[in-house]
């Protein structure tokens, strides 16, 4: 099983390598990248610093591994990786990085929604949103926007 639990933020190094790494496989047609980034959303008046990630670890991995699998099986797919921070990330930084290949556009592009949608409603990780004073509020996860 593919390890996907990151500690902390993905760095953008580590996301252009990734890309980098496919330049010769020359079956490829299509990539498409979904990244999520902690937004300073405004909660009673105070905006969010950082998000604290937490998660059932070796569930989530269990879950993203039959996620994972699903989606190659539903679209044809040359490549996939999936990372999702665990701890701490900053406002403005990358917490969620999906990348699939695959011959043709039309495979990747359905592939990335499906497989961020999946990962959102099924994979046990959890957000607590860090306000400026330090407070908290926990972080609920929604439908496609």
């Amino acid at each position: 099983m593919k390890k996907t639990l990151k500690d902390g933020p993905i760095d953008p190094a580590f996301i252009a390598d990734s890309i980098a790494k496919h330049q010769h496989k020359t079956n490829i047609g299509a990539h498409q990248i979904f990244l999520g980034q902690v937004r300073a959303d405004q909660i009673d008046g105070q905006e969010v610093v950082a998000i604290e990630y937490s998660a059932h670890e070796e569930m989530a991995e269990r879950i993203m591994h039959e996620i994972r699998e699903e989606t190659f099986e539903k679209f044809e797919l040359t490549c996939m990786h999936i990372y999702h921070s665990i701890g701490r990330v900053e406002k403005g930084q990358i917490c969620l990085f999906v990348f699939v290949s695959s011959g043709h556009r039309r495979a990747a592009n359905e592939a990335i929604v499906y497989l961020v949608e999946a990962i959102k409603a099924r994979v046990p990780i959890f957000g607590k949103e860090i306000l400026e004073d330090g407070s908290h509020v926990w972080k609920e996860n929604t439908p496609l926007q």
